[in-house]
């Protein structure tokens, strides 16, 4: 019967087939101890053939004349018991007769670790029975038992092919002790049998050096038993030599699994690659919609298929609003989605994202007059430059208007301004918003100037020239609550009021030219933006109004802007027609407050200019001024001749 069907039976049943068989003192005995038992009776009556055919990695017990008997195994697990754990069973006065009580002597706990093992030897022979079981059970009483020794970790094949390698060598059966001492001194090199886990665990640790055995007390016959171990030596000696063949065959398997380790190495770079792809560090202007959430917004501030969500938690939990520059990590779409979402925020308007929790808002920022000036000379000739530093000087929160007839030249002029704030004022945030403007000086003003360049052309829909315009507002109005100073060069208002007039819900009520007067509320809100602030940043708008359009609704949208500047620049057509350029007309053009901004030695110069021009026309100033600048290096030579020819009159 088979070991693994007797330990699926319970005790009572065992005891019963114990009982059958013949075995004496089996209410005494445990549950291993009767497994064993009965299945060293069944192999004592030739019924262990079964078994042995299912034990591929065994040999059979017909060529196993010659190899470690039952009873070895027995030795074995019993020096293989802690010595903790030995149970001692006291003899009855009488010696067995048969070698069924033989079996009481072996550790239980070693059967249970080890079935295959009992299933794998053959039964005793029958001579010698007698000899064999008598000086095992004396051994038994008389050694204690030694401590537990460690597995080697060689394969089950390598007992298989000890055991080959030990067939052609008869060699008398030796005593239980011999084999003993002979498995003792043969623990190095043979191969341990041990269960099924043993295995799989000993398998991957095939380069470490191999334990041997302990023996915490020697048996009384030791000296005998190790002089007739000697004598059996050349058997364990063949054995022991098929282990360096073993280890060299399995040589290629530890290159293998060396290989095969080396892979996973690549693996998680591969992953992290991966990982990387799958989440980008974008950069885009978050716009909040009504629901609470937002989302990045790349090219132009528009909606794209590129754009990124951000939740309404991290929106709260950041103190985020319209305008922010985001960076920070994404997740592609999933199924199902059409959008990417933000995972982490790195950045905030260039700044930390605690920064932005604590920044104050910019409605309760106190503007005060400009009192910090943008000089804009930045060579000899550079002769526009330098007239709009002595006629109207901007200051940091400047609220200028350029007004200028179609042909004057006014583009021209904001792309020079937008170059002399680039080479001077790097620091400062410069955006240049085109509204309604052809699509080829759009492409010009970006190869011209390295800042953001935003746009809305004229084939666009007005709903798109309104979001651009508020996207821009919102974006300077976020930077200047960081304390930065921010340029936004319009071109131009009077097209932005239009479009305004397109999208907005009609009053009922219409100004001369057709222009409804609600229309005219978020424009000045873009131009009343401008401000110097008290606690640090500014807003600095230079925006174009178009007059002398023939158009009425021109000439209404910028009589509404006129008061709301602190600045205003004049271009005239008639210098532009005689192709004097810069055609700015001096005696329309200033700045409120200049004295904040100039010194008072330039003041004094300007006032004296003015003064001279009043007597002479416009046309006639403009050359003799423009004259004098030529054959100047710089506005401060320009003002020494004028303070000499002062003191000259």
């Amino acid at each position: 019967m088979d070991i693994e069907i007797l330990q699926s039976k319970k005790i009572a049943e065992l005891r019963e087939i114990a009982k059958t068989i013949g075995l004496e003192h089996a209410e005494k005995m445990r549950k291993a101890e009767l497994v064993q038992a009965i299945s060293g009776q069944q192999e004592e009556k030739g019924q262990s053939d079964s078994a042995a055919q299912e034990s591929a990695d065994t040999v059979k017990p017909e060529a196993a004349a010659n190899t470690v008997k039952p009873e070895v195994t027995a030795n074995t697990e019993a020096s293989a018991e802690p010595a903790g754990t030995e149970k001692t069973v006291k003899p009855r006065g009488r010696a067995p007769k048969s070698g069924k009580e033989a079996t009481l002597t072996k550790a239980p706990a070693v059967f249970a670790q080890e079935p295959e093992t009992a299933q794998s030897q053959p039964a005793a022979a029958a001579p010698m029975k007698g000899q064999r079981e008598a000086s095992r059970r004396k051994s038994a009483f008389s050694a204690p038992a030694p401590s537990a020794a460690t597995p080697t970790p060689a394969a089950e094949s390598s007992q298989n092919q000890a055991n080959q390698a030990a067939r052609p060598t008869p060699a008398p059966a030796p005593s239980p002790n011999q084999v003993t001492q002979a498995n003792r001194a043969a623990t190095p090199t043979q191969a341990a049998v041990h269960s099924p886990n043993q295995a799989t665990q000993a398998a991957p640790t095939t380069t470490q050096p191999t334990p041997t055995a302990t023996q915490t007390a020697p048996s009384p016959n030791y000296a005998a038993a190790q002089t007739q171990a000697q004598a059996a030596a050349p058997s364990t000696t063949q054995a022991s030599s098929a282990a360096p063949s073993q280890a060299a065959a399995a040589t290629p398997t530890q290159h293998h699994s060396s290989a095969s380790s080396s892979a996973p190495s690549e693996e998680p770079a591969k992953k992290q690659q991966e990982q990387r792809e799958d989440r980008p560090e974008v950069e885009g202007i978050l716009e909040i919609a009504e629901g609470g959430f937002g989302f990045l917004r790349f090219h132009n501030f528009l909606t794209s298929d590129k754009d990124v969500y951000v939740s309404p938690s991290q929106i709260r939990r950041f103190n985020l609003k319209t305008g922010d520059k985001l960076k920070g990590i994404t997740r592609r779409p999933n199924e199902g989605e059409k959008f990417g979402a933000l995972l982490y925020v790195n950045t905030v308007n260039g700044d930390e994202p605690g920064v932005a929790i604590r920044r104050p808002d910019f409605d309760d920022l106190t503007p005060i007059f400009p009192n910090q000036r943008i000089t804009l000379e930045s060579g000899a000739t550079e002769l526009s430059m330098r007239l709009i530093d002595l006629v109207a000087p901007i200051g940091k929160g400047q609220r200028g208007l350029i007004v200028a007839p179609p042909k004057a030249g006014k583009t021209v002029l904001l792309k020079k301004v937008a170059n002399s704030i680039e080479k001077i004022y790097p620091d400062i945030e410069m955006i240049v918003l085109l509204v309604d403007e052809r699509p080829e000086e759009v492409t010009d003003m970006q190869r011209s100037i390295g800042g953001e360049v935003i746009y809305s052309t004229f084939d666009e829909l007005p709903q798109n020239h309104v979001k651009v315009a508020e996207m821009v507002l919102a974006r300077a109005q976020r930077l200047v609550e960081h304390g930065k100073d921010v340029v936004i060069l319009l071109d131009s208002i009077t097209r932005l009021a239009r479009a305004y007039n397109l999208v907005i819900p009609p009053t009922g009520r219409t100004l001369s030219g057709g222009l409804d007067p609600g229309a005219l509320h978020k424009p000045k809100k873009f131009f009343g933006a401008a401000r110097k602030m008290e606690e640090g940043g500014s807003i600095t708008i230079l925006a174009t109004a178009l007059i002398e359009t023939g158009s009425r609704m021109d000439d209404m949208i910028f009589e509404e802007f006129k008061g709301t500047g602190n600045m205003e620049l004049h271009l005239d057509r008639k210098l532009s027609e005689k192709r004097i350029f810069p055609a700015i007309n001096l005696n329309k053009s200033g700045t409120r407050r200049e004295d904040l901004l100039m010194s008072q030695e330039e003041l004094e110069a300007v006032w004296t200019m003015r003064r001279a021009m009043s007597n002479i026309g416009t046309q006639e100033v403009t050359e003799n001024i423009i004259d004098q600048l030529a054959h100047t290096k710089n506005n401060a030579d320009f003002i020494r001749i004028i303070k000499k020819t002062k003191l000259e009159a």
